[in-house]
């Protein structure tokens, strides 16, 4: 299984570990095709040699790829949203969000199709996984 990890980068890097966390328990699944996004080098002002237009296009290849996509979307981002959107036509999609005071889930994300399901802590996070992909595979 070929599985899409979808988490904040120019929209601000403050859950880059948990991210490495969750991309390491989606490796237990299959093959995670952006493992980039755990990397805690990797800061707000992305990734350093490519342009716009070839992350976009590495990407949306990527996704296309993708037999499933795993967003973690506490951290408001563009191109998260931009991601689920194109992934929700013909893909299943969790999104994973951790509630946070003074903060909620856009209600883009929250009313539309794709599964959104809230957690605590990574406990949390490998009993949703496992759940989400045995329901779609």
């Amino acid at each position: 299984m070929k599985i899409y990890f979808a988490g904040s980068i120019r929209g601000g890097r403050d859950d880059r570990e948990f991210y490495g966390e969750i991309i390491e328990l989606l490796k237990g699944y299959g093959e995670v095709l952006t493992e980039h996004i755990g990397d805690k080098t990797l800061s707000a002002l992305g990734e350093d040699g490519l342009t716009d237009k070839d992350i976009y296009e590495r990407d949306m290849a990527w996704l296309e790829a993708a037999d499933a996509v795993v967003a973690e979307v506490t951290t408001p981002s563009l191109g998260v949203g931009y991601e689920i959107a194109k992934a929700e036509v013909n893909k299943p999609v969790l999104c994973l969000y951790r509630e946070q005071e003074g903060r909620r889930l856009s209600a883009m994300i929250g009313g539309s199709r794709v599964r959104v399901e809230r957690y605590q802590n990574i406990q949390d996070v490998e009993k949703i996984v496992k759940d989400f992909l045995a329901s779609v595979y």
